[in-house]
């Protein structure tokens, strides 16, 4: 794992998307291709840029979580701020894709 994007439970979640102002959300699942693909692009990502937690959430551990944010294909990204679901994207970003939409 790695030192800017921690992987969190469901409850959790609720907690870091209500105290902090800006969460990307990584909803993975541990044999999924494209999410292996997208983990070393999120903690890039994440080492440079500031204001934003970066999380990932194991789908098939927390089912509960994917259903709330409507999940139904991995890898999804959700983008919340001030506990409000701003932006979502499917499927692999490469870095420059990932850069913008997170600092929307």
């Amino acid at each position: 794992m790695s030192e800017f994007v921690k992987e969190i439970d469901y409850s959790q979640l609720k907690e870091t998307v209500a105290k902090e102002d800006k969460v990307l959300i990584d909803f993975f699942a541990t044999w999924c291709g494209p999410c292996k693909m997208l983990a070393p692009v999120i903690d890039k990502v994440a080492s440079k840029t500031e204001g934003v937690t970066f999380v990932k959430v194991d789908i098939d551990k927390n089912v509960e979580a994917a259903a709330e944010y409507g999940v139904q294909v991995i890898p999804t990204l959700v983008l919340v701020e001030k506990g409000e679901v701003k932006a979502r994207e499917q499927g692999f970003m490469p870095e420059a894709a990932l850069q913008a939409f997170v600092a929307r």
